[in-house]
């Protein structure tokens, strides 16, 4: 015998009701004393109330016995509902399990999160040329000099035409740049300088920076030498700057820096951004002087580049030279580090070797 419309929504309601019990967090039959019990009879539960021979199952195929499509359309309907409530009482149910399964297995385990890995990896460190870079800058910052940044692919502007070195200028052929295919007066930046221009255009004067970072040019390749390198401008303006000054900051640098007295010189030189001009040379530490490969056996190895500011250049960056004058010096990163920790060769910074990194 069929039953009716309403008796059967009313078996079906039952049913909802019973899963939702079943399921429910404080049921009896899911809250057993062991997980493995909870995890059996929750699959019980599904069988019975969402499985192919469930009470469920039997009442939607009833639902073609009834006599008219609409009743057929508003309990197929009702069935549909009652399946995604049940599912969802199961859903919910099985997740609860298996969180609560997570939470016993890891106080099995007893993670001590301050114990080390299981495996033994190797500890990274900073790389020389990092250690001295940071360490430069240190020594810059306690003179009150800020740290600036600038873009490693620059503009001819920037990197020449603001320095004073106009397109046909021999100074361009000097540095033997690296130019992109993104556009005639786009290339790899030869010095840090031009992160001096764009420092007096923002800030102007007084102004005490630093900039760091890497450098294009193309060399050969030598125990001294490779096409790019790491370079630190040093920057400082105000009025009435001199050489006295150049020459207080460079000695006071080196005596922190190498944390001895250091012979240095300044050899005059032409710089088209600097007038006067110099190189700093520092004694070879290799040889004492006496010549070797890594000075070229001069006795000497050349640091850095220096001089006071050209008016040009401040002219250009909207600066009065007649009241404001400074000096500019670009350091070699790599020749620093060679010195303090005595490498003979500037391609071991960046041969790779972990022999080699792991003594800094």
């Amino acid at each position: 015998m069929v039953s009716s419309e309403k008796s059967l929504q009313e078996e079906i309601e039952q049913l909802v009701r019973e899963a939702k019990a079943f399921f429910a967090e404080g049921s009896e039959k899911l809250n057993q004393s062991d997980l493995k019990s909870n995890f059996k009879a929750l699959e019980q539960g599904r069988i019975i109330f969402l499985g192919e021979k469930s009470p469920l199952r039997e009442k939607q195929r009833s639902i073609g016995k009834v006599a008219t499509a609409e009743e057929r359309r508003a309990l197929g309907k009702l069935v549909n509902f009652a399946r995604q409530e049940i599912s969802q009482f199961y859903l919910k149910s099985k997740t609860r399990l298996e969180n609560k399964k997570i939470e016993e297995d890891l106080k099995k385990e007893r993670i001590d999160p301050t114990l080390p890995g299981i495996l033994n990896s190797p500890r990274g460190s900073l790389h020389p040329i990092g250690i001295v870079a940071e360490e430069i800058k240190q020594i810059f910052e306690e003179l009150g000099f800020i740290s600036l940044e600038g873009p490693e692919i620059e503009t001819e502007y920037y990197n020449f035409t603001a320095l004073n070195t106009p397109e046909g200028h021999p100074a361009r052929d000097e540095q033997d740049t690296f130019y992109t295919n993104a556009g005639k007066d786009i290339l790899l930046r030869s010095q840090t300088s031009p992160v001096q221009i764009r420092a007096l255009e923002k800030y102007g004067s007084p102004l005490r920076a630093i900039s760091f970072g890497k450098v294009y040019r193309n060399e050969e390749t030598n125990a001294r030498k490779l096409p790019f390198f790491h370079q630190l401008e040093i920057l400082c303006l105000d009025e009435k700057i001199t050489l006295q000054n150049l020459k207080w900051v460079i000695d006071h640098f080196f005596q922190k820096f190498f944390r001895k007295n250091i012979k240095f010189r300044l050899r005059p030189d032409f710089f088209p951004f600097t007038e006067p001009s110099f190189e700093v040379d520092a004694q070879c530490s290799f040889c004492s002087g006496a010549g070797c490969a890594t000075c070229g056996y001069k006795g000497w190895l050349e640091l850095m580049g220096a001089g006071m500011i050209d008016p040009f250049v401040l002219e250009n960056s909207k600066i009065d030279s007649r009241k404001n004058s400074g000096f500019a010096a670009g350091i070699g990163i790599e020749r620093f580090a060679m010195l303090k920790f005595g490498i003979s060769d500037i391609r071991d910074f960046y041969r790779g070797d972990l022999r080699f990194l792991r003594q800094f």
